[in-house]
């Protein structure tokens, strides 16, 4: 027996209209429009009020470090997607950057089962790129999994990739999409020498933005792209940082024929250097939360098409690997149950429209990623949904938080959004605060 969700707001590829939605097994069946007739419908199947609330596909993340394998003191894949669904994701890609580092088929495939007995969400992950593993990123299959990651700025492990050469042969012989992280590591040792010698180890936690600065972005930004040029490779540039970077990005070119594409994150697009101020090291992320001007300028890159996908690099630390000097404080934050809410803040602060988020959290992913049958309310696509009641204010707090590392950086933020249920598959994992413990949710496809 499937399920009708009735009365619902559906907001779905560009547009807001007054519906109902059929589930029947794991996809979308039906979409009734207006005053259609559902009566005979409602006879026969479960029926699930929505009371005029807001109908979207799940969130679709494209960066998060679930730290699952070896580091899951911080968090698990478990109780990340436990988090993930409580907010509204329903789909997440992970990054390499655990313990081992993800740099083989066999690792790759093992965080694959870990997510097949534990996820509350569907799932793909990344291959991991080295100076030293192309062979190994070459036997990846891109029909079943999301990418490549490459750190071209400095991560956990031999993820470093910084030899040219590596570079070159990884941009001109992959044929998934690579994803980047680009921060120019000489300019940030050399910024971090001269600040070390200023401070000692007294840095100020104000000064990360010009350690990690303007100039460290854009170079690294710039080769890689220009690699991507050259060799017409499909890449992706992770969390934009600044607004110089996008002078790199065009916005004329529909997103489904575009070759470069580049995703803002969510922190960007709320924090600045002013809150650094009260936040700390607890907004301490790499790429570091710059300018405000750098801040308003990303989310005008979301709404104008420059910056394709938002996503969070959910990062999550304790609360000890985040505190003490600069040098040692960790660089991440928790995002994950609080992305789509900051989202629909900006939307009831008048700066995105409702339509746009749903675009740049859902749709532009599936198309970005080429996910198969997934990131729109489409008959036929698989039954991943969000309801939202726009108007129930509540405040993050540690109570609420569901976070294996216990902490947010919004905590004391109340926000008018509130998430309601969310359906993976045609299936209700998160209920009214209540989640399906015995729900896994399944691997991606990709219509490669």
């Amino acid at each position: 027996m499937g399920t009708l969700l009735k009365n619902a707001q559906i907001v779905s590829e560009g547009k807001v209209f007054k519906g109902h939605l059929l589930i029947e097994g794991e996809r979308i069946s039906k979409i009734f429009q207006g005053d259609d007739d559902i009566a005979e419908i409602e006879k026969t199947h479960n029926v699930n009020d929505i009371h005029n609330n807001y109908l979207l596909p799940g969130v679709i993340d494209d960066q998060c470090h679930f730290r699952e394998p070896g580091l899951t003191h911080k968090a698990d894949i478990h109780s990340e997607s436990r988090a993930a669904v409580a907010g509204g994701t329903t789909t997440f890609m992970e990054m390499p950057n655990t313990v081992p580092n993800t740099l083989t088929q066999e690792l790759l495939q093992d965080k694959y089962d870990i997510a097949e007995k534990t996820s509350f969400a569907n799932y793909s992950f990344y291959m991991g790129a080295s100076n030293d593993n192309i062979e190994e990123v070459l036997k990846t299959d891109p029909k079943t999994v999301c990418g490549v990651k490459v750190f071209m700025g400095s991560s956990t492990g031999n993820m470093l990739v910084d030899n040219k050469e590596t570079l070159e042969e990884l941009f001109s012989k992959c044929k998934l999409l690579i994803a980047a992280h680009c921060e120019d590591e000489t300019t940030i040792r050399n910024n971090m020498a001269a600040y070390k010698e200023k401070y000692g180890e007294e840095v100020p936690i104000e000064c990360h933005p010009e350690i990690r600065s303007e100039e460290a972005c854009y170079l690294s930004s710039s080769l890689a792209i220009e690699l991507a040029k050259k060799h017409n490779t499909r890449f992706h540039l992770f969390h934009v940082s600044t607004a110089k970077e996008l002078g790199l990005l065009e916005n004329k070119t529909p997103l489904k024929e575009k070759r470069i594409t580049a995703e803002a994150c969510i922190h960007h697009m709320w924090f600045s250097d002013e809150d650094y101020k009260t936040k700390g090291p607890f907004i301490k992320w790499n790429p570091a939360v710059k300018k405000a001007s750098d801040r308003d300028a990303i989310l005008n890159a979301v709404i104008d098409g420059t910056i394709d996908v938002i996503a969070t690099d959910h990062a999550p630390h304790t609360v000890e690997e985040k505190t003490g000097t600069y040098f040692n404080a960790a660089s991440g934050g928790p995002m994950v149950q609080h992305a789509l809410v900051a989202m629909l803040e900006h939307y009831h602060n008048g700066k995105i429209s409702l339509e746009k988020v749903v675009e740049k959290m859902s749709h532009a992913v599936a198309d970005c990623f080429k996910i198969v049958d997934r990131g729109y309310i489409r008959e036929g696509f698989f039954a991943d949904l969000v309801v939202v009641d726009l108007n129930n204010p509540w405040t993050v707090e540690k109570e609420n938080l569901l976070y294996k590392c216990g902490w947010s950086p919004l905590e004391g933020e109340t926000f008018h959004s509130k998430v309601l249920q969310t359906f993976v598959n045609g299936h209700l994992v998160f209920d009214e605060g209540k989640i399906d413990e015995d729900y896994r949710g399944k691997r991606l496809a990709f219509d490669f």
